[in-house]
This record gives structure tokens, C-alpha cells and sequence, in this order.
């Protein structure tokens, strides 16, 4: 299975260059992501990983989520969101 990796920083700040990077991942046909190298983030990791869900569903495949820290995953709680990111282990 194709993999790629989200990088160690996914703020507002660099959100769309990173959600470039995956969407072109995607359209590759990668189907997991690594997040383990993510120690910077914000709300706006939730958009992209969301996006990127989108983008895989819209190929009729699906995009795994693997090493989410910790901290975004209670971020995804938190929101309420945290069963649209299909999150294992690596």
C-alpha cells in the first residue's frame, strides 16, 4: 500500500501547500498517511485531513490515517469528528 507523510508541521500557515502535497499523493493512488513526524498542528490538520479523505473517496478508495499524535486525535474528539479519520497503527 502506497504511504505518504503529512511532514512535522501542519498549521494554518502551511495548510495549503501541505494539502496540495497530499492531494497529489492521492491522485497517485497512496492510501495511508503518516503522521508519526507531526509535531506542529492546529484545528487546520483536522480541514486537511478531512480534504484528503474526501479526495480518496472521490476515487472510490480509501485513505488511512496512521501514528495521529495523540494531541490531534483528542483535537478530533473534541470537535466530534474523530470517526470520519479512519485512524490505525502503524
Amino acid at each position: 500500500m502506497k504511504r505518504f507523510a503529512s511532514g512535522a508541521t501542519l498549521t494554518h500557515a502551511s495548510a495549503t501547500a501541505v494539502l496540495a502535497m497530499g492531494l497529489q499523493q492521492i491522485e497517485a493512488g497512496a492510501q495511508e498517511v503518516d503522521c508519526a513526524a507531526l509535531t506542529q498542528f492546529d484545528s487546520s490538520a483536522l480541514a486537511v485531513l478531512l480534504a484528503w479523505q474526501r479526495a480518496a473517496q472521490a476515487r472510490h478508495a480509501s485513505l488511512d490515517i496512521v501514528n495521529l499524535p495523540a494531541g490531534l486525535a483528542n483535537l478530533a474528539q473534541a470537535y466530534g469528528i474523530a470517526e470520519l479519520l479512519p485512524m490505525t497503527s502503524s
